[in-house]
């Protein structure tokens, strides 16, 4: 009880709303769909950071823009056409929190810099360890795992890749597109 009133806090200092408590969301993708259980006891906030991009929208035509078969997909930064998409200010690591890099969880992308995060996540397609803040300090924070649509994560990695001109490499050749993401109570 007593982590969930910190939390509340938390979401109402920052400006988020109730329906940043949600669980899950919901992915529907031009490959399939997939939900997305979020922990945020554990993740506090990251999981409000990343439900203020759900509830605003702005995942919406984004795209699966970096997977790696065996390691990971990443998405949520950039548009179909790969235009980088605005974002909030960066968050808090949260590393650190015991979550974690296994296969079929979603963390927090960054830059070198720990304290980067903004918008974009990646889900693991295998146990990523070496990603862990036990590893590797400070980490990636771990926020949640694919609780349905795994195989749509998966069936991410079988697609051919292409690399561009200004250095982004393994953006799949036929875009990825999420077309809608969804609070799940």
């Amino acid at each position: 009880m007593k982590w969930m009133s910190k939390t509340a806090l938390l979401v109402a200092a920052l400006g988020f709303t109730q329906a940043t408590l949600a669980e899950s969301v919901k992915f529907e993708t031009t490959l399939g769909n997939f939900t997305v259980e979020l922990n945020s006891e554990k993740a506090p906030i990251s999981v409000a950071n990343f439900i203020r991009y759900v509830e605003d929208g702005s995942y919406v035509g984004t795209q699966f823009h970096r997977v790696i078969p065996g390691f990971m997909a990443q998405g949520g930064g950039f548009d179909k056409d790969m235009l980088k998409k605005s974002n909030y200010g960066p968050i808090k690591n949260e590393g650190n929190n015991g979550l974690g890099n296994d296969v079929a969880t979603i963390a927090m992308a960054r830059t070198n810099n720990p304290d980067s995060a903004t918008r974009q996540f990646y889900i693991n397609l295998n146990d990523n360890g070496f990603l862990n803040a036990s590893q590797r300090p400070p980490g990636y924070a771990v926020f949640g795992k694919v609780t349905q649509g795994f195989d749509v994560i998966q069936n991410m990695a079988t697609k051919k890749t292409k690399a561009l001109p200004n250095g982004m490499r393994d953006i799949p050749i036929e875009p990825i597109i999420i077309t809608k993401a969804t609070l799940i109570k």
